[in-house]
């Protein structure tokens, strides 16, 4: 993490884009920089893909057709 003035940032923005950057406002001032916590849950990045949550969907929509398809049927077979 670099410290650069708002004159380097005005400057040069490629590097503050680059870089993880704090901005100085004068001389004196001395930023305090506080932990940022994070709130997502201890597994969040052991999370499924695209694409199995994907398969998962269609899964789950063919066996709700198949329960409705089966429901249609069985109310048939009574009247």
């Amino acid at each position: 993490m670099v410290m650069i003035s708002s004159t380097e940032l005005r400057n040069n923005m490629k590097k503050a884009k680059t870089e993880k950057a704090v901005i100085q406002r004068d001389k004196n001032d001395t930023p305090a920089l506080a932990k940022q916590e994070d709130d997502l849950p201890e597994d969040f990045y052991e999370g499924i893909t695209r694409d199995e949550l994907m398969k998962g969907i269609e899964q789950d929509l063919r066996d709700m057709f198949k329960q409705k398809e089966a429901q249609k049927n069985n109310k048939d077979c009574r009247e």
